[in-house]
């Protein structure tokens, strides 16, 4: 194995894993340190997650949401920015090991590796039930979601036409209660004149949540009002609904078979697996316990931030101050710990903890942080605890239908849906993007329409292959394969699946 950066003369190498909220955020609070900094993500750009479903439902493209980390960074001298999977960290050698085997060596390493959806033991249920975490999870949810009118359309069995057009959603967060609320507002209002086989306004919508009540995190009276403003878009909410199967065909509730060819999953969260090679506790969905000023336990010069860690409300997350640690120097490995989280402690009584949650804006504070904590320690100076500041909660239900919760302060309907519009724009990253994504949404706002509306993936592909074929078998030629945009045997061009890097939570209707 060989190292692939070398620590420039006298700097201290800090590596950064992840380029999401948190990531990024830690880089540019870094980016004119007195350090060599390298941010390593598996992709090449950044991804604004709270309008990703957007890009799910044909409102907006990838490339409205994404942002490439090089163009981001591109001004600080001291980063680098690695397109790499890192597979592992040994934080006993300090080294990071990715995907081709080699090791980047650090002195001080900040993990924002995020989170994926889980399904509870159930990974068979994925490859029928997509969730929706990255530009490629869009990607595919956006092909099933029109495909399934594309089919209804061939279908001649009124079942099987009525098993197209229904659509289940798991999960009634805000994920899920986006997604619900979207499809019936497509299907009436944008794809109704689109069809001559099938009524759009057929189209059914299930949101199935195991919960009590949709969107748990929001104050009941909010939940009870997007479940109402749900209802009345012709969404079947169902509460306390536990899915007990998925299959091709249908989803079940206990005994009760649903039949439909479109799932979409939005029911939970696991961490990146990476936490768990860092050798610290966590809790039961993959998340590090960390200390309350988001170092690793026993390894201050590890700081974990965003989806991977779990930060006490009560504990690491209050008004403390600097945590009840002094600075060890980068090459002290045995350096004391800092005091343990009582979430990690066995036997701990009292009410379940409370964490900060898992949005944007927790992610982005913790990076600062973690940005601000290395340069104290290389300062010489104790690192501050993480003191989240609840900025609220929104979530958007339809055209004037939105809710949101600011603590004492609540509102719903248009003023919380214009406040919602108003705040995606703000926190997208780059000029381009929020000019583009405001295009898009006046476009849908006053016509009505989705402007993306492209199916694309290996039904496609497939289909145009095979219609190579037949067409080569007709006339006696063979069925040749174009290049991109080349002309083949039919005179056609091949369908191409979109690049993943091109490009939460609701469109304008």
């Amino acid at each position: 194995m060989t190292d692939i950066q070398e620590s420039g003369p006298g700097r201290p190498r800090v590596v950064i894993l992840g380029g999401g909220f948190a990531g990024l955020s830690a880089a540019k609070a870094l980016g004119r340190a007195p350090v060599e900094l390298t941010v390593i993500d598996v992709t090449n750009h950044h991804l604004f997650q709270p309008l990703l479903y957007q890009v799910a439902t044909a409102t907006l493209a990838p490339s409205d949401i994404t942002v490439p980390i090089r163009w981001v960074l591109r001004r600080h001298r001291n980063t680098t920015v690695l397109m790499a999977n890192a597979r592992r960290v040994d934080v006993d050698r300090r080294v990071v090991v990715v995907d081709d085997g080699r090791e980047i060596p650090y002195d001080y390493l900040i993990v924002a590796t995020g989170a994926r959806h889980s399904y509870f033991g159930h990974d068979e249920w994925e490859p029928i039930a997509p969730g929706l975490k990255s530009i490629a999870d869009a990607y595919d949810m956006r092909r099933r979601f029109l495909l399934a009118f594309e089919e209804a359309e061939k279908a001649t069995d009124p079942a099987e036409r009525a098993a197209l057009q229904t659509f289940v959603i798991v999960g009634g967060g805000p994920t899920g209660v986006e997604l619900a609320g979207v499809i019936p507002d497509t299907a009436r209002d944008a794809l109704r004149e689109d069809f001559r086989h099938i009524d759009t306004l057929d189209t059914r919508t299930i949101l199935l949540e195991g919960g009590p009540r949709i969107l748990p995190a929001f104050p009941e009276e909010l939940s009870e009002k997007a479940r109402r403003d749900l209802a009345a878009l012709g969404v079947e909410v169902r509460t306390d609904s536990i899915v007990t199967r998925i299959d091709e065909g249908a989803v079940y509730v206990g005994d009760e078979r649903i039949p439909t060819r479109t799932v979409f999953w939005a029911a939970g969260n696991a961490a990146s697996p990476l936490g768990r090679s860092l050798g610290a506790p966590v809790d039961r969905v993959g998340r590090v316990l960390v200390a309350p000023d988001l170092s690793l336990p026993g390894h201050p010069e590890v700081f974990v931030c965003g989806d991977l860690a779990a930060v006490r409300m009560d504990d690491g997350a209050r008004r403390d101050g600097p945590a009840a640690r002094s600075w060890q120097s980068p090459g002290a490995k045995d350096a004391p710990a800092a005091p343990a989280s009582p979430a990690s402690t066995p036997g701990a009584q009292g009410p379940p903890p409370k964490f900060v949650p898992g949005v944007a804006p927790a992610a982005n504070q913790m990076g600062a942080l973690a940005a601000k904590n290395v340069l104290r320690l290389l300062h010489g100076e104790p690192t501050l605890s993480f003191e989240y500041r609840d900025k609220g909660n929104l979530a958007t239900i339809g055209r004037h239908r939105a809710v949101a919760d600011f603590g004492r302060f609540r509102v719903a309907g248009r003023a919380a849906w214009w406040f919602w519009l108003f705040v995606h724009l703000l926190y997208l990253v780059g000029f381009r993007n929020r000019a583009s994504v405001l295009v898009q949404w006046a476009y849908a706002y006053f016509t009505y329409q989705r402007g993306v509306r492209l199916i694309s993936g290996e039904m496609v592909r497939g289909s145009e292959t095979a219609g190579r074929a037949a067409l080569a078998a007709a006339s006696g030629a063979p069925a040749t394969a174009t290049s991109s945009g080349g002309a083949g045997a039919a005179g056609g061009r091949t369908a191409r699946p979109e690049p993943v890097g091109a490009a939460k939570a609701g469109a304008p209707r």
